[in-house]
């Protein structure tokens, strides 16, 4: 039994006509089922589709002084808050090519002058019944889109958390170097020598793979992992060994994905920051000796912002170094070890640098 408190939800209509008698005789074949809301120009038809309560559609007449109804729908369209509002051009014009120019410019429908009140009204219900759907489509892909985004952060979690238990102290720092990467890839990106362009979707997916770039390490012996003092040349040919065996866990993990999207998945900078952040610009890092721009941009950042959070930070076979000392160390290799913009940026934003560190590790 349907609930009789419920209300029942009008639909909005933008009547658009210099015509006062049109505005009348469109008004009363509507207004009985739907609000009506009135433009006599152009100007005030975008004006009143832009501000809230907006219209869930709009019936705009073609001549109009000024700005004639082809512009106003090109406008309409053209203005991200107002494109998808369903237009539906009144005419008395009869020539084809009217229509043509109506359509390309994203008219969903047409209606002669001189029109019967029932073809209006079916013709508007048939755009409002459409547009409901659209909207109904939109929000379960968005709800879905934003279930798998938080399925997707989860598991970069889950995995991250995994290095964090074998190592605490890796976990603070894999934790800390997130934070550091978001502030120096959005100074870089600010630069006029930013070295290539990145969507805000990648820059995202970037600071969240920050934290599995050391994921490597759940494969590494205790003895190795926990040595308290510095390793044998040997031992730290096997420590070398995590970034490849980092890559390995990560493209087992993505290899599915990749092949059920049929595109690169979530984990992709995850898997290039971890096999990539401990090559060198000048060619003498690892695994596999790659150099300058060979080295991925994201693998080229999260070097910097490790090489700093492992200087700040105490470890059994050495003492924390202060700030001015890890930015000395880190300018020492500009060019060398590090890309020479990137080491720009970071010196941009050091002040900033020093500062999340002390806060995070409590000094």
């Amino acid at each position: 039994m349907r609930n009789a408190a419920q209300p029942v939800l009008r639909s909005t209509v933008l009547l658009v006509d210099d015509a006062p008698e049109n505005l009348r005789m469109l008004s009363e074949v509507l207004r009985m089922d739907h609000r009506i809301m009135f433009a006599k120009n152009g100007q005030d038809a975008l004006r009143l589709a832009a501000a809230d309560p907006q219209p869930d559609i709009i019936l705009l007449d073609v001549v109009m002084p000024g700005m004639n109804g082809y512009e106003v729908c090109r406008r309409l369209k053209e203005n991200p808050r107002t494109q998808d509002i369903p237009v539906i051009i009144v005419t008395a014009e009869n020539d084809d090519s009217d229509e043509s120019t109506g359509f390309s410019l994203g008219a969903q429908d047409f209606i002669r002058k001189p029109f019967r009140a029932s073809l209006v009204h079916q013709r508007v219900e048939l755009h409002l019944e459409l547009k409901r759907h659209r909207d109904h489509l939109s929000e379960l892909v968005a709800q879905r889109t934003s279930e798998l985004l938080q399925t997707q952060k989860a598991t970069i979690h889950a995995m991250a958390m995994l290095a964090e238990w074998r190592d605490p102290e890796t976990g603070a720092h894999i934790q800390r170097t997130s934070r550091l990467v978001e502030v120096l890839l959005r100074r870089l990106m600010e630069r006029a020598d930013a070295p290539e362009n990145l969507s805000s979707s990648d820059i995202e997916w970037i600071i969240l793979s920050t934290p599995l770039h050391d994921v490597g390490k759940v494969a590494i012996p205790d003895n190795i992992l926990h040595k308290p003092d510095r390793l044998s040349p040997e031992e730290f040919d096997i420590m070398k060994r995590h970034t490849t065996l980092g890559y390995e866990i990560l493209e087992e993990a993505g290899h599915e994905l990749d092949k059920e999207l049929g595109k690169r998945c979530f984990l992709h900078y995850a898997r290039e920051i971890a096999l990539n952040h401990h090559e060198r610009w000048d060619g003498k890092g690892y695994p596999a000796g790659l150099r300058e721009e060979e080295i991925p941009l994201c693998a080229r950042v999260v070097s910097v912002v490790d090489v700093y959070d492992a200087l700040r930070s105490r470890r059994v076979y050495k003492d924390a170094y202060p700030h001015d000392v890890a930015v000395k160390c880190i300018c020492e290799g500009r060019g060398t070890a590090f890309d020479p913009r990137v080491v720009d940026a970071f010196l941009d934003v050091q002040d900033t640098f020093a500062s999340l560190f002390d806060q995070s590790s409590g000094n």
